[in-house]
């Protein structure tokens, strides 16, 4: 694990989370500054099995998170698992002040420790909105029924109609914040975004970092840019607040962040539009997220066999404690560990791995079956730094488009250094496939020696993200034979089904494994393979999107909406595992459908049933 022991570094560490605080925000950003923005400087090991010294700083949490944990854990006493969802609790906005909650909590009656459901509704109902109550719907002002020029290749009208109706759930999904969050934003967990944005459907009632990507690639679809740089701008509001995109829109998600997207989003926006101002006013807050995630302890330095020396980035979250949207999941979670140290490290798994936004999979433990083994800030992961190559290329495009030669030329610097790095980390010959790396748990030093025993050999979609950008293969060889050997890798590796790409080849109940299938994957491996300039990699993504497109039609056939993930064996099915039921709407399912509507169409002769 790396050691940061450079007191500087520190201290800039912290002083990079302070917020501006333009004054018609003064109210939000002194309480934010007060309760939120505060790094406790205790610390404890990071793996329960490491006791290698490391930057442990961790992110406080507010008064309300602090109650509303407290509410989350005493309801499910009374109420039961049954049915129960933490995240609720922790959504809820208060009606009044924290001071006067707290005291009628106190005061409720509790039989041998647990308080009576009626009381326990009665005291919700008086003090406290429905969650999501702190956003109202709002009409997106450039949404069409049917937009011109809407998906010119899809020819087939079932398929078009069906489409038509996808469009028309951004009108759904399509939210503001309340003024009560401005105006009083200590009774809500709910940051105060300025300008209206897209929810990602059901539970999840706010914005999330890497879904709004491909809501994005969707929205596009739809011609409604305005709408689409609404939510960048939202995002570059969170950056310019927290030097981070967080987790999602809630205080409680501020210690982590999730796959850094958006500088992707101002590219896709830029290409649409040309809107070269929306780029300059942009620019400075991408540089800013990149350098969350190339210092500190999101970086890590490796040296390779040839004494080469590489810098690439990992997960890590800067948290120690149960999550608050999954508290008392986590508690449970954490039962078996004997100590407070063993707990703290295994809750900064947990949080770390939420940052992925691989929560949960097996690609993160060492044993596949056992949630407590789980080592993502022992990993570093081929998808990161893809996206943080992506990254580089895109700052340096846009400096260069905006006549900045200086940060042109250090970002190009940059990108050269990480596909080096990737190739020379992460590549693994033998099976033609992109590796996570390990850190051994004993591995304290500062710079990381490499051993190809480290590399992760199971098989996941993420293997192949590399493929997003084919610059990447660049120095693997010859680029058409690099091409044919990573999609023969691909169609040996087990991934394809007949419904579309799995997450991995692993059954063990968890969301981010067999037999589940998620959009983004699916978007940007089908995305890779088509633009490899090969006649076989293109056939083969019209075939992937196919069978993605199918199974999406069929289970809006079935039950009527959009899912947030399909069982790849079979056309129409719905996924599932993981510690919530499954969620429909949904964002970037919707985005990602209309971007493949978009890219392959859909020919009046194509039959849209499952094939027997």
């Amino acid at each position: 694990m790396k050691r940061i022991s450079n007191p500087v570094s520190k201290l800039m560490a912290v002083t990079k989370h302070l917020p501006k605080m333009p004054s018609h925000s003064f109210n939000f950003f002194s309480f934010l500054f007060s309760v939120l923005l505060v790094i406790s400087v205790t610390t404890t090991r990071a793996a329960a099995s490491s006791s290698c010294a490391v930057d442990d700083r961790t992110y406080s949490t507010t008064p309300l998170v602090s109650f509303l944990q407290r509410l989350q854990s005493e309801a499910l006493k009374t109420l039961g698992p049954n049915s129960f969802d933490p995240k609720l609790y922790v959504d809820l906005p208060l009606k009044k002040d924290l001071s006067l909650t707290e005291a009628a909590f106190w005061k409720l009656p509790r039989v041998k420790g647990i308080i009576p459901e009626n009381y326990l509704h009665r005291f919700l109902e008086a003090y406290f909105g429905d969650a999501g109550e702190d956003l109202v719907y709002t009409e997106p002002e450039d949404f069409v029924p049917e937009p011109e020029g809407f998906l010119p290749k899809v020819f087939n009208p079932k398929v078009r109609a069906w489409a038509l109706e996808v469009h028309s759930l951004w009108k759904n999904l399509s939210r503001r914040v309340s003024d009560n969050v401005k105006s009083h934003p200590e009774r809500h967990t709910l940051l105060p975004l300025p300008e209206p944005l897209i929810i990602p459907g059901s539970r999840f009632r706010e914005v999330y970092y890497w879904d709004s990507y491909w809501i994005i690639r969707g929205l596009l679809v739809s011609k409604m840019y305005d709408t689409a740089k609404a939510i960048v701008n939202n995002l570059v509001w969170l950056v310019d607040a927290y030097g981070h995109v967080p987790n999602g829109a809630r205080v409680y998600y501020a210690s982590r962040s999730q796959p850094p997207l958006l500088s992707s989003m101002v590219m896709e926006i830029y290409t649409r539009t040309g809107d070269l101002e929306f780029v300059r006013k942009s620019l400075p807050s991408l540089i800013k997220e990149y350098t969350f995630w190339n210092s500190g302890i999101h970086k890590v330095t490796i040296q390779d066999l040839h004494g080469h020396k590489h810098s690439l980035s990992r997960y890590y979250a800067r948290w120690n404690k149960p999550r608050p949207e999954s508290a008392t999941i986590d508690e449970e979670s954490a039962s078996k560990f004997l100590n407070d140290s063993d707990r703290e490290a295994f809750f900064r798994e947990v949080a770390s791995t939420a940052e992925t936004g691989w929560d949960f999979s097996s690609r993160w433990m060492s044993n596949s079956y056992d949630l407590s083994t789980l080592s993502t800030t022992s990993i570093i992961p081929v998808d990161l730094n893809t996206y943080l190559y992506k990254e580089e290329l895109d700052i340096a495009f846009f400096a260069q488009k905006l006549g900045d030669i200086e940060t042109y030329e250090k970002f190009i610097e940059a990108s050269n250094a990480r596909q080096f790095a990737m190739r020379s980390i992460f590549w693994n010959a033998e099976m033609n496939q992109w590796l996570d790396y390990w850190i051994r748990s004993d591995d304290c030093e500062d710079v990381h020696q490499f051993d190809v025993r480290n590399q992760n050999d199971r098989i996941f979609a993420s293997n192949f993200i590399p493929i997003w950008n084919w610059r990447l293969t660049s120095g693997l060889g010859e680029h058409s034979v690099i091409v044919e050997r990573i999609y023969e890798s691909f169609l040996k590796s087990g991934l394809l089904q007949p419904a579309g790409i799995a997450t991995s080849v692993v059954n063990n109940g968890q969301q981010w494994d067999f037999p589940n299938g998620w959009s983004p994957l699916q978007h940007i491996i089908i995305e890779g393979l088509s633009t490899a300039g090969s006649k076989a990699s293109y056939g083969l993504a019209q075939d992937i999107a196919v069978r993605w497109i199918r199974t999406n039609y069929a289970a809006y056939n079935t039950t009527g909406a959009m899912h947030e993930k399909y069982d790849v064996e079979g056309c129409g099915k719905v996924g599932g595992g993981g510690e919530y039921k499954p969620q429909t709407g949904f964002g970037w399912s919707n985005g990602v459908l209309l971007a493949l509507l978009e890219e392959f169409g859909w020919s009046s002769d194509r039959d849209i049933e499952c094939s027997s």
